[in-house]
């Protein structure tokens, strides 16, 4: 949706030194940045005319990859995207967003703001038509404990044409921020005489943002994975589910010389990972 304010037709220079917040004000507000973003989605008001039409579109967040975060990853992420007004642009805002309704910090769950406002450059032969980036800055010890969840994330996208009039679109594209997980694996007894069994060990966790620490993640399927010494190839034997604490276990024949590993995919709130092989020298 889009939603209007009415204002009185100023100048660029007006619009951005009455509208502009300073980058301290931004930072000061992070990692809370549900309130700006809900007091900017609340304007309800619908204009009597079409100024500040600004339509938001071809928004690419990250490069369009996953958010990954560890427990204590800072990352940068920047998104791009195109801001149309034919009464220009004076300043846009950007915020990810998790929740039903923008409008109120009741229903916003998860939110991240960006220090600066974004930064917009108008095309050299397209009058109204504006590049934009936003840089968000974010870090996970802070920022996301207890402030959002793993999963689907929106962008909101909001801005002010030359007569300051608002506009936005709380939905303009969407990104998953995700947990990082790790693996291990561990394969015994070394050296192993052929066709005697392999024990092979592992546990997974991932991120939990709020303890600040990786935890077990259970009931989760594993790959175990196989390359015979001289391939390049890993050719998978079993899937292994995860117990208490994250924790697989499983057995193989030893049948030659050659490397195990366990392999896990991504899902919708967790990122994939590869354990390090473990290589097993078979007599």
């Amino acid at each position: 949706m889009r939603i209007q304010v009415r204002a009185a037709a100023v100048s660029a220079a007006v619009v951005m030194s009455a509208l502009a917040l300073p980058a301290a004000a931004h930072a000061a507000e992070r990692p809370g940045a549900s309130a700006k973003l809900g007091a900017f989605a609340a304007e309800r008001v619908h204009p009597d005319t079409s100024l500040g039409n600004i339509t938001f579109s071809k928004a690419v967040i990250n490069g369009g990859q996953d958010i990954v975060l560890g427990v204590a990853t800072r990352k940068t992420v920047t998104v791009t995207y195109t801001a149309t007004s034919s009464s220009g642009v004076a300043l846009t805002e950007a915020f990810l967003w998790q929740g039903t309704d923008p409008s109120s910090t009741d229903t916003i769950t998860g939110s991240l703001g960006t220090d600066d406002d974004p930064s917009c450059t108008e095309s050299t032969t397209r009058t109204g038509v504006y590049s934009c980036k936003a840089v968000f800055h974010i870090n996970a010890a802070s920022d996301l404990k207890k402030n959002g969840a793993a999963g689907t994330w929106k962008l909101f996208l909001g801005g002010y044409d030359l007569y300051a009039n608002a506009s936005y679109n709380d939905d303009v594209a969407t990104t998953k921020i995700k947990k990082a997980a790790q693996l291990t694996l561990d394969a015994a007894p070394e050296p192993v005489q052929k066709g005697r069994t392999i024990t092979v060990t592992g546990r997974l966790k991932r991120a939990d943002w709020n303890a600040g620490t990786y935890s077990g993640y259970t009931g989760q399927k594993a790959l175990l994975q196989y390359r015979k010494k001289g391939s390049h190839t890993y050719t998978t034997l079993k899937t292994v589910t995860s117990g208490t604490g994250g924790s697989l276990k499983t057995t193989v024949k030893a049948t030659a010389d050659g490397s195990y590993r366990f392999s896990f995919a991504t899902n919708t709130t967790t990122a994939a990972s590869t354990s390090a092989d473990d290589y097993v020298d078979v007599k």
